[in-house]
């Protein structure tokens, strides 16, 4: 059972953390043959001005609330930044738990009248990356956006999402260090574990990435992706909270190359929407017969 598996979250992600960070990064001669990546337990209690023995029973679980000044002083250490400081201030014992929920992720019915209005793709996300709905033009910038699908297992188990990424290693990087800071202290969350369940059993890159304990958020920035109709499109996705889900958008710059593609994937959309919904049924297709 590993650490983070026993209830020791602290613990595990010091270890982590401190494995990432070379002795040269902090000031300290590499030195000879080092059994360990990135810096030893006694080096980053030396750093933080504690003693190497509180140092081990906070990695090993046997001391899980540090004052806030030993946590900011191993946050420097380690070199963490805003988000990963607040992460590390989180994981003591004397914090207290958000409130369960107590319901399944909902969207209202004013968000459906705004997916169908919008000219861009948009959809809504939980706090799992569960698409729960999604626009037509969601659906033809990725058929991966259509509800039920889930963004990060398609991310990570979908041929077609590594062609269609144009920088797919940092994209999975990124969403796996969101989903650890998403899920925060709802560990036992049934809906977090049945997924890092299945990715950790399904997904090599998975079980590296969460086994770095990286945490970030995931909010606005901009994209490159490759369309298999249109090519290259660089857009901008924007994520609004709208009660408990967030509604993702994504946009061109206004005039440019990507806008032009992003009209003509609209146009191709709409057209097969009509023929579609006009095709009759004599044009159906016909299951085989004998």
């Amino acid at each position: 059972m590993t650490d983070e598996e026993s209830g020791n979250r602290l613990g595990s992600y010091l270890r982590a953390r401190r494995e990432l960070v070379s002795p040269a990064h902090v000031g300290l001669a590499p030195g000879g043959k080092r059994r360990v990546p990135g810096l030893r337990r006694e080096e980053v209690a030396l750093l933080a001005g504690i003693s190497p023995d509180y140092y081990l029973r906070l990695e090993r679980g046997r001391d899980k609330n540090p004052s806030p000044q030993v946590l900011e002083s191993l946050a420097r250490v380690l070199q963490l930044d805003d988000v990963e400081r607040t992460y590390l201030l989180g994981l003591t014992a004397a914090r207290p738990r958000a409130p369960r929920r107590k319901r399944p992720e909902h969207v209202p019915a004013r968000v459906h009248e705004l997916l169908a209005h919008l000219q861009i793709p948009a959809f809504v996300e939980g706090r799992a990356f569960d698409v729960l709905a999604s626009n037509p033009m969601a659906l033809a910038l990725s058929p991966r956006l259509r509800p039920g699908e889930n963004r990060l297992r398609s991310l990570l188990l979908d041929p077609e999402e590594q062609a269609f990424h144009q920088d797919w290693p940092q994209a999975t990087a990124d969403f796996v260090a969101a989903l650890r800071t998403t899920i925060g202290d709802d560990t036992d969350d049934p809906r977090f574990v049945e997924l890092v369940g299945e990715l950790s059993l399904s997904s090599q890159r998975f079980r590296t990435l969460w086994a770095r304990h990286d945490v970030r958020t995931l909010d606005g920035g901009t994209t490159t992706v490759h369309h298999p109709v249109v090519g290259e499109l660089c857009l901008h996705r924007d994520k609004l909270p709208v009660g408990d889900v967030i509604l993702v958008v994504y946009y061109p710059d206004k005039d440019s190359d990507s806008d032009e593609k992003l009209r003509l994937l609209a146009s191709v959309a709409h057209t097969e929407a009509v023929g579609t919904a006009h095709r009759g049924p004599a044009d159906a297709p016909r299951p085989d017969t004998p």
